[in-house]
């Protein structure tokens, strides 16, 4: 019988080709995994019982963060599930060799709070957006066109509800004709967003002055060559240092900003102007409607008006 690593290497290739799921899930699931396995110490996939998953959970709930050891703060359970999630999804793939193991379905998810979704108000969205033209007559002469990417990258941002991942991916060859652009999101899957006029306008004047041969939308401009050294795609990272220093231009104390919360605007944008849950589910890649359904708390004000005009009338 193969052993649980060599297993593990077929399931992960498995993951990857079969199931054609991206590279950087099957990373984490092999991270995952080689920590799972590590615990355990032992080679046999009868040797995962229930009493082994149990030591485990134990173990990695009292677990010290890599950034909070001095504080005692423990892996948030929502950082636990990862690991039980690739575990439960390896239990499968052995069921489906018939190898005798554990059954999947003996992993239990921990429990995990109601998710806080952070999002701007029209009025902070306003002044992040407008952020980097109010910058737009820095000395720095090569400021110009980093005004101008900067710019197209949160009104893209804001148009599109991308993943920073997605917005990274982007090549130059965007048909600004059009206003719908295909995008490549998580598991491989396509679906079309769309390019407000604002949106489109600034990409193309940045794009109008852009004078490098490089492929991708973004890249570093001058400035970040001089400091960086090398013409190159933004990095997510970039991208999110980006949104971070234009938020504190706009004078956004009050919360983090990233890339992920102009996603959270844009998503709460539509349903508060009476998008439905379905369609804003399609925009935004949503394997499962229960991921969008954290932003109906947009609903709220629309409800409070419902009870106001009906509640208690009386005829007269």
């Amino acid at each position: 019988m193969a052993s649980l690593k060599e297993l593990k290497t077929r399931f992960l290739e498995y993951t990857e080709i079969e199931k054609g799921r991206s590279l950087n899930t099957v990373q984490n699931y092999d991270r995952y995994l080689t920590r799972f396995l590590g615990f355990l110490k032992k080679d046999s996939p009868s040797d995962i019982t229930d009493a082994s998953v149990r030591d485990f959970r134990l173990w990695l709930n009292r677990q010290s963060t890599g950034n909070n050891k001095k504080t005692g703060e423990t892996l948030k359970k929502k950082t636990q599930n990862y690991y039980l999630i690739a575990l439960r999804a390896f239990l499968k793939y052995l069921a489906r060799q018939n190898v005798k193991s554990l059954a999947p379905e003996r992993i239990e998810l921990a429990k995990v709070g109601e998710r806080h979704i952070e999002f701007m108000n029209n009025d902070e969205l306003h002044r992040l957006l407008e952020a980097p033209k109010v910058l737009g007559e820095a000395k720095d002469k090569g400021s110009g066109l980093k005004v101008l990417r900067d710019y197209a990258i949160l009104q893209l941002l804001f148009s599109t509800g991308l993943r920073v991942s997605e917005l990274c991916s982007l090549s130059r060859d965007i048909d600004l004709s059009a206003e719908e652009v295909s995008i490549r999101g998580k598991g491989d899957k396509v679906r079309v967003v769309f390019l407000s006029d604002e949106a489109r306008s600034a990409v193309k004047a940045y794009l109008d002055k852009r004078d490098d041969m490089d492929d991708a939308l973004f890249v570093k401009v001058a400035v970040e060559k001089r400091a960086n050294g090398g013409s190159a795609p933004l990095t997510r990272r970039s991208v999110e240092r980006i949104v971070k220093f234009y938020a504190g231009k706009a004078g956004i104390m009050s919360k983090k900003v990233t890339p992920h919360v102009i996603r959270h605007s844009f998503a709460t944008d539509l349903l508060s102007n009476g998008a439905d849950l379905r369609s804003v589910q399609a925009l935004l890649g949503h394997a499962n409607i229960g991921t969008t359904q954290i932003y109906t708390h947009v609903t709220d004000k629309h409800l409070r008006n419902i009870h106001k005009q009906f509640h208690n009338r009386r005829k007269n």
